[in-house]
């Protein structure tokens, strides 16, 4: 039986008070010693007061299945009741359809981005990864709505579903320009299938333009930094860990710090060489600054040496990242006029080797 300051609100919130509606609605989501835990009857106070205007009520409503509830108990310190094996093994909505959309549209209304989500994707019949439903009713035009108000709220989901849906070739609003805007935005949000996807297509479009594998590359690293196989393996595949080419790995254990003072670009050309595998044609020429993309290096000199192939190489570890860096700064300060060409380049090198140690040498 309900206490007195249970009954006050219970009669409050019958001749038609918000405040004591809302009350009402919350007491029974969490439960007390005198009023059980009853998602139909919360949602129905709450329905009450959320038309009143109170976007709390709202809130609750849009967040309201069995499982936000609990949670919505636990976060007041309140222990409910154990749920009955009928709620317990129900993924669905405690509340029947039409208060669940009603109650959805309200929260999606009031501002709530997981509820325009949530409204968007049940209007485009379809889940969060973007798969549809079997059987479910669409209306895009309505879930597009709610869906680009989700994503502009920070929702990548929401601009992941919106790609999907420009793709559909059901959709009259059907545009793969648009459809690519919105990966591009999901991806940017950390969407870890759309990082993925828009590596994927920049790869396939890198015959259009050179620079579009370094935009697959970072997608695809951002990807398979947040565990995504499929990522990883085309990484591996597109850009493998160089092998071989360990001419400057030896020679980089002796360098010191007054062969460095004497010869500073060429120790750093050296350092790179030994780091990122270079051949000695690639170390002696790359520009190291333009080379620098952040997530990788673009080894280019074809236009110095006809024989070479652009590669790209990817900034694995700390290492990598603290050299090139400390290169880029070095190099941005010298004019390529000051170390010459390949030739004179490539003398100084030789040069330089004939001076070393007895150790070098022997080695």
């Amino acid at each position: 039986m309900a206490n007195r300051e249970e009954l006050v609100l219970i009669r409050g919130a019958r001749s038609g008070d918000a405040a004591c509606q809302l009350a009402l609605g919350r007491l029974y989501l969490r439960g007390s010693a005198s009023l059980p835990l009853s998602p139909p009857t919360a949602l129905h106070w709450l329905e009450r007061a959320a038309r009143q205007g109170l976007d709390e009520a709202r809130l609750l409503i849009g967040r309201a299945n069995l499982q936000d509830l609990r949670s919505i108990a636990a976060s007041d310190g309140v222990t409910p009741p154990p749920a009955t094996p009928a709620l317990a093994q129900s993924a669905e909505p405690v509340r029947p359809a039409a208060v669940e959309d009603e109650g959805l549209a309200l929260a999606a209304a009031a501002g709530e981005s997981a509820a325009q989500l949530a409204l968007g994707l049940l209007l485009a019949g379809m889940d969060r990864e973007g798969r549809r439903v079997p059987g479910a009713a669409v209306q895009f035009k309505r879930a597009i709505r709610w869906l680009t108000q989700a994503g502009q709220q920070g929702q990548a989901d929401a601009w992941f579903a919106l790609a999907r849906i420009y793709m559909n070739g059901g959709c009259s609003q059907r545009s793969a320009a648009a459809a690519q805007s919105c990966l591009e935005r999901a991806a940017h949000l950390g969407h870890a299938q759309a990082q993925l996807e828009c590596g994927m297509h920049a790869w396939r479009q890198r015959r259009e333009d050179e620079q579009h594998d370094v935009r697959a590359l970072y997608w695809l690293q951002r990807a398979a930094a947040q565990g995504c196989a499929p990522a990883h393996a085309a990484l591996e595949r597109l850009a493998p860990p160089p092998a071989g080419m360990a001419w400057a790995a030896q020679l980089a254990q002796h360098l010191s710090g007054e062969q460095a003072a004497r010869q500073p670009l060429l120790v750093a050309r050296i350092e790179l060489a030994a780091l990122f595998h270079l051949s000695r044609a690639e170390a002696l020429l790359l520009d190291v600054c333009a080379a620098d993309q952040g997530h990788c290096l673009v080894v280019d000199i074809r236009a110095l040496y006809k024989r070479s192939r652009r590669r790209l190489v990817l900034v694995r570890t700390g290492r990598q990242r603290q050299a090139l860096d400390r290169a880029v700064r070095l190099f941005e300060g010298h004019g390529a006029a000051v170390e010459g060409n390949y030739r004179q380049r490539l003398y100084r090198l030789k040069t330089w080797l004939a001076r070393c140690d007895s150790a070098l040498l022997a080695a």
